[in-house]
């Protein structure tokens, strides 16, 4: 009996709690949904972390190693794709979840009506991302752990430091992740072609080619005669090529 009660209250508590998705740090995609067959196909784990850094977060593919900070799997957020049933229109939508699989932010349905899975994807994906760059996010922490936290009770002038060293790291990393993309040399879209895609920008003009490798972050690629290679580095795609012996990198913002 009194285990009962004791899980009844932990049940009671745990749905009572409102998790918001500022709540969390750090965010984990997976490299397949349960639509696709394969690993990052149609480069869809690509499109969504790159599309989670620029809305604001630290993302994570599944595979890829945690900071040291990150202990507790239920300080995670994971993120996931849905493909909604629906004919002759694509359409996806974004879930958040926490470690327990509750819902914590589900997106707008994004749509599109292109034939090709690629594009298709890819529109939907980004449309379905509008409601989430709309939420403006910006990690705050749990409410429920700052009230726990002993260091709360401190004078301002030390919880001030205390802030500062902690959320140095993933301030620093997110500042970083923007200030790059900002300043990236080319803005560039992906249109798919035989082995690979044409990157065009607004004009649209072809800028840059490139070609599938083995490895699903790097990409051959020939820009105007220049041969190089197009390789993603924490979320980031440079462009890569040797000038006179010396390697040249160039920053790239390039939609998949």
């Amino acid at each position: 009996m009194k285990k009962r009660v004791l899980l009844l209250m932990l049940l009671i508590s745990y749905f009572g709690y409102s998790q918001s998705i500022t709540d969390y740090k750090y965010v984990i995609i997976p490299l397949k949904f349960d639509f696709l067959k394969s690993d990052n196909q149609y480069r869809l784990a690509t499109l969504s972390k790159y599309d989670l850094t620029k809305a604001g977060f630290v993302a994570f593919y599944e595979n890829e190693p945690l900071p040291a900070d990150m202990t507790q799997r239920c300080d995670l957020l994971y993120f996931d794709v849905i493909k909604e049933k629906s004919f002759l229109t694509t359409k996806l939508h974004v879930l958040f979840k926490d470690c327990f699989g509750k819902t914590v932010y589900e997106s707008e349905t994004g749509t599109s009506k292109e034939k090709d899975y690629s594009l298709a994807y890819t529109e939907a994906l980004n449309k379905a991302f509008v409601s989430i760059d709309a939420l403006n996010y910006k990690y705050v922490g749990s409410t429920a752990k700052k009230e726990s936290d002993p260091s709360s009770t401190a004078p301002v002038a030390v919880v001030n430091t205390v802030k500062e060293v902690v959320k140095a790291p993933e301030k620093m990393v997110a500042e970083v992740v923007k200030k790059e993309v900002a300043e990236a040399d080319v803005y560039l879209y992906a249109q798919p072609v035989a082995n690979g895609f044409q990157l065009v920008d607004t004009t649209p003009k072809v800028v840059m080619k490139v070609f599938k490798t083995s490895n699903a972050n790097c990409f051959i690629a020939d820009k105007v005669g220049i041969n190089g290679v197009l390789v993603a580095k924490e979320g980031l795609w440079f462009f890569e090529y040797y000038k006179n012996d010396k390697l040249m990198s160039e920053k790239v913002a390039v939609k998949f």
